[in-house]
């Protein structure tokens, strides 16, 4: 997967810091909103393991720090239930202003509650996910319940959560009394999965029922047999992304795109914008692209890389090849090859292309029992490599206009 690290600004001019999880062989057609815990923050293993698994089905994810927490500018102890929900506003804002605005929301523990709010908001959101998310406002409340008296009387209170410090206004009691409905379901009309485990020691499973009760079809339950709270477990937050992407397949659309065929062993197809080309070699398909630095998506290898790749390749095979043909017992070949030339400088210049050396520097491991002979005998043998000759041979290269 590829990971971006990106910031924006919420309505306070505050600026806050994310993660944009995307995949690496395809550009994502569609993007995820993620709302973390209460005073978790983006590096949670949670939402972590969840936002890669979702990447790897091709979907972009994109989790940030509240306001006041992780790298995120601002004082927790000024936030509130209600600031969250516009962190995600601002958030959801910057994915259509940068990328595509996002067309589902997760949301886990207290963060479910702020996406189901924040989705009443966002058109672009068809599929909303909740993980172990409280039904109610007030269940929050518990952290600091024997706080409240001293938040009434000093107007805040030094809280311990997780083992961290944290100052509780009486601000943020009073927010979260004017939002208590929590749920707010009443009135989206979306596709909603509620996940929850029935082990949650910090939200009671009951919270997952009145979230399905008061939301209206269509809406799916999964539990989360064994996990906690946290989804600590590696394999219960990859599990989770799984199960997310193959429901919300039947909710989200991918765009059709058109088969591509040839009559050649590759063919490489390339759109009006970007430089990310969709490749066929033979029966498989392949992703090329260009750095960042020079105009690109760096979604998959450049040009360039994919030729030295296949000399690192075919030196590898050609030595195995040698090698078994012989009875010689080999346990591994590595090949690492480099191109002394920049892609992005050929470009500029490729009038003078034809007065510049191409230079392939090869390094090669050969693990096995082998004496020094046999080694000599194999480094001759890889400058047999067919696509080394290639290289090192003039090659023809016939082109003609086609329909």
């Amino acid at each position: 997967m590829q990971k971006l690290e990106v910031s924006f600004k919420n309505s306070d001019s505050k600026e806050l810091k994310g993660v944009l999880e995307l995949p690496t062989n395809t550009q994502p057609a569609n993007f995820i909103l993620f709302a973390h815990c209460f005073t978790c923050n983006k590096n949670f293993h949670a939402p972590s393991n969840i936002s890669k698994s979702l990447a790897s089905k091709g979907y972009g994810i994109l989790r940030f720090d509240f306001t006041g927490l992780g790298d995120s500018e601002g004082e927790f102890e000024d936030t509130n239930f209600s600031s969250n929900v516009d962190d995600l506003l601002a958030a959801a804002e910057f994915l259509e202003r940068e990328y595509k605005a996002p067309s589902m929301i997760i949301g886990h523990s207290l963060g479910g509650a702020a996406a189901l709010f924040a989705s009443k908001k966002l058109e672009s959101v068809k599929c909303m996910v909740t993980i172990n998310a409280p039904s109610n406002l007030s269940h929050v409340q518990k952290h600091f319940e024997s706080s409240l008296e001293e938040i009434e009387k000093e107007g805040f209170a030094n809280i311990k959560i997780g083992g961290r410090s944290f100052k509780i206004k009486k601000q943020f009691i009073n927010d979260l009394k004017k939002n208590q409905d929590a749920s707010a379901l009443k009135d989206i009309k979306k596709s909603l999965l509620i996940m929850h485990s029935p082990q949650d020691e910090i939200v009671s499973i009951d919270h997952a029922e009145e979230l399905y009760k008061a939301a209206w079809h269509p809406k799916s339950f999964v539990s989360l047999d064994g996990a906690d709270h946290m989804l600590s477990t590696k394999a219960d937050s990859e599990y989770v992304g799984t199960v997310i992407s193959a429901w919300a397949s039947k909710y989200i659309k991918e765009p059709k795109t058109p088969e591509l065929e040839t009559d050649h062993e590759v063919m490489a197809n390339l759109g009006a914008s970007g430089f990310t080309t969709q490749i066929i070699a033979g029966n498989h398909h392949l992703i090329a692209d260009e750095p960042v630095k020079v105009g690109g998506s760096d979604l998959g290898p450049n040009p360039y890389e994919l030729v030295s790749s296949g000399l690192a390749a075919c030196t590898s095979m050609t030595i195995q090849m040698y090698a078994r043909r012989k009875e010689w017992e080999i346990s591994n070949v590595e090949t690492h090859v480099s191109y002394s030339k920049k892609h992005a400088e050929d470009c500029e210049n490729c009038e003078n292309d034809m007065a510049k050396i191409d230079s392939f520097e090869r390094e090669i491991s050969i693990k096995g029992d082998l004496d020094k002979t046999q080694l000599e005998r194999l480094m001759e043998i890889a400058d047999k490599c067919p696509v080394h000759k290639t290289l090192s041979s003039k090659a023809q290269i016939i082109t003609k206009l086609i329909d």
